[in-house]
């Protein structure tokens, strides 16, 4: 339930918008009008939260006196990854899309993404590396190692997107209900959601995106931290045709 508005609507949407929130009093309010203008299929928007210091908190507790869809949810866990987990289960069905709220996601392909989900695809991946796309600044290295894994895993082991690890994917529900979550880092949970899918035999579908480095704000990225916890799933994706498959 929403932590900031008393007011429903009256029926649930059936595409749920999760997005992790970390100081992002300055950029939260364009990201909620990017959604509002650019996407025409209904929504609600569960803004996760870490600490009720974060300077979000403000700004989204203004738009949700104004607009129920904007909920607020308290992360069950600790950092991005517990945030994106907590918003991820709470919905009971339709399509759960993960985006960030530093406006490096380009929403006008939101509609593209759902209708897709409509389609039977359980995994709909907006894709940096997918003819047509582009990445817009950000850390080379960053940058070199997410388009390798991308493309090797594509012609290594199949796996459908060549942009394996991009967080801002589509979800079916009936999919995430049939995965248990085993990342421990933070944002290698896109790339384990991909490789559990396809192992799965799912229908994984990509689509063209431009993804813009933020402007403004801290980004919450640790590469190095992180980089063991996505090489598991790619270890677990090239091996896929002939390891056991895991749920």
């Amino acid at each position: 339930m929403s932590a900031s508005s008393p007011q429903r609507q009256a029926a649930e949407p059936e595409l749920h918008v999760v997005v992790p929130v970390y100081n992002e009093a300055e950029n939260f309010r364009p990201f909620y009008e990017s959604l509002v203008s650019k996407v025409r299929t209904p929504f609600d928007i569960l803004v996760v939260y870490d600490r009720d210091e974060d300077t979000t908190l403000p700004v989204a507790r203004e738009l949700a006196e104004k607009d129920p869809r904007v909920q607020l949810v308290k992360n069950e866990g600790r950092g991005v990854l517990g945030a994106l987990k907590t918003g991820m289960k709470r919905p009971k069905s339709g399509a759960v899309l993960v985006t960030m709220a530093d406006l490096s996601d380009d929403h006008g392909c939101v509609d593209e993404m759902f209708a897709l989900y409509r389609q039977g695809y359980a995994v709909v991946s907006a894709s940096r590396y997918a003819r047509g796309g582009a990445q817009r600044g950000g850390p080379m290295v960053k940058s070199l190692l997410s388009r390798t894994a991308g493309a090797s895993l594509r012609v290594l082991a199949g796996v459908p997107t060549w942009d394996a690890t991009n967080n801002f994917k589509l979800y079916s529900r009936e999919f995430l209900d049939t995965v248990e979550i085993e990342s421990q880092g933070g944002f290698e949970l896109a790339l384990e959601l991909t490789v559990k899918a396809h192992l799965q035999g799912r229908r994984i579908a990509e689509l063209p995106t431009v993804w813009t480095d933020r402007v403004a704000g801290k980004s919450n990225f640790k590469l190095m931290k992180w980089l063991p916890h996505y090489l598991r799933w790619y270890t677990l994706g090239v091996r896929g045709r002939l390891a056991p498959r895991r749920s």
